[in-house]
């Protein structure tokens, strides 16, 4: 089933090129080469709060995801493949269909992504687009992508832009030996009387901007602004609410959502050994919730191959005006959640991580590229907690070729 689990942070990778001119009668060398990233996430959290039994109630589940990356360069063209699973373990959602039960229940969420970028050398400028879907029990959802990164001609400053677009089905059964195809919205096993919503779809729309600038050899600066809006079908189906009168029914939400956020960031070369990225993010949306947040990661070079990553995270939200903690809503009232993710709360995060990068050739065209190690650990006012755990390896394979 879909959840709101909070993995914090994705782990990719970036890596950025720029060619000499030469003379036309000189050979050009080019490199076809092969990155490949495989990742393994381990989330665990532990919680009362479950919004599947109306905000009180375990909300402990673990995620297993393993993904794989792998990148396809030649010349100034590149395609990249995103594939992996989410596997949960969570007892809460066991208890959309029994409410005293505390046995665990199993799902997966499976996703592919694909991404291609072309380089226009002479005007410093990159073109990309791209297609993907995520799929779990009672969800799937179909994602593009398409965007541009333009850098002056000193790549001191860049600029960027991209559109995403998602159309998401809500209902039940593609993974159902019983139907392998979409059925129903589930909701909670005492509710199924009637049909609690008039639609099953959701979509969203999402523009982010980006802006750097290098102010010095040592600090670059950006800012990237970023809206979001989203219609259809907002609240999750096998949420309870408890009124103050006793009587229960499934989450209300307003069809519409609109989201803005802001995020600036300066990074900073310290000496030879040390570098600071600093963010600071504030936040915006139609649900009456303000967010702000700021985080730092230092990348600390304890030699040539080998960087620890300390890092830290303070979020803190109001509340949205539909939300109410187990019991408080009113019957009379239109919109209503138990789902904490929209409470009032502040949350605390902070890990370390361990990055290797021997860059060592292993045969004549394999490249050893490295290893990242993290943990975090997560903290929320409510009490939530949760450990992170990941692993990267990042190798590479190169040929060449002549023009």
């Amino acid at each position: 089933m879909k959840r709101k689990y909070l993995i914090i942070g994705s782990l990719v990778f970036s890596h950025f090129f720029a060619k000499a001119q030469v003379p036309q009668d000189t050979i050009i060398e080019k490199i076809n080469r092969t990155e490949i990233e495989l990742v393994y996430n381990h989330y665990m959290q532990d919680g009362n709060n479950s919004a599947v039994t109306g905000g009180i109630g375990t909300e402990k589940l673990t995620v297993y995801g393993p993904s794989l990356t792998m990148k396809k360069i030649v010349g100034n063209n590149s395609l990249a493949f995103n594939l992996g699973a989410d596997i949960i373990t969570s007892a809460s959602v066991d208890n959309i269909d029994s409410v005293m039960s505390s046995a665990s229940r199993r799902d997966a969420r499976s996703f592919f992504n694909a991404t291609y970028e072309h380089q226009f050398e002479k005007q410093n400028l990159a073109l990309f687009g791209g297609m993907g879907f995520s799929i779990e029990s009672d969800y799937f959802s179909i994602g593009s992508k398409l965007g541009l990164v333009k850098e002056d001609k000193k790549k001191l400053r860049s600029y960027s832009i991209q559109f995403q677009l998602f159309n998401d089905d809500l209902r039940w059964g593609r993974l159902n030996p019983a139907y392998y195809r979409p059925v129903k919205l589930i909701y909670p096993a005492e509710l199924r009387y009637q049909e609690w919503y008039d639609g099953y779809r959701r979509n969203s729309c999402n523009l982010k901007l980006g802006f750097t600038q290098a102010l010095n050899k040592r600090n670059i600066i950006g800012i990237f602004p970023e809206i979001t809006y989203q219609e259809g079908l907002l609240a999750t189906p096998f949420h309870r609410i408890y009124f103050s009168d006793s009587t229960e029914v499934v989450e209300q939400l307003p069809r519409e959502r609109w989201k803005g956020a802001l995020a600036l960031r300066l990074n900073s070369f310290v000496g030879g050994r040390l570098i600071l990225k600093n963010t600071i993010n504030s936040y915006a949306d139609n649900f009456g919730i303000l967010a702000f947040s700021v985080e730092n990661e230092t990348a600390l070079k304890l030699r040539h191959d080998l960087t620890l990553l300390p890092n830290i995270r303070f979020f803190a939200q109001t509340g949205s005006t539909y939300f109410a903690p187990y019991g408080m809503h009113n019957s009379n009232e239109t919109y209503y959640t138990s789902d904490f993710d929209l409470s009032e709360l502040q949350t605390y995060n902070a890990g370390i991580g361990l990055k290797i990068n021997p860059y060592k050739y292993l045969n004549k065209r394999m490249i050893f590229n490295g290893m990242l190690f993290r943990y975090n650990f997560l903290y929320r006012s409510n009490g939530l907690k949760a450990h992170i755990f990941s692993i990267v390896f990042q190798t590479e394979f190169q040929k060449k070729s002549h023009d």
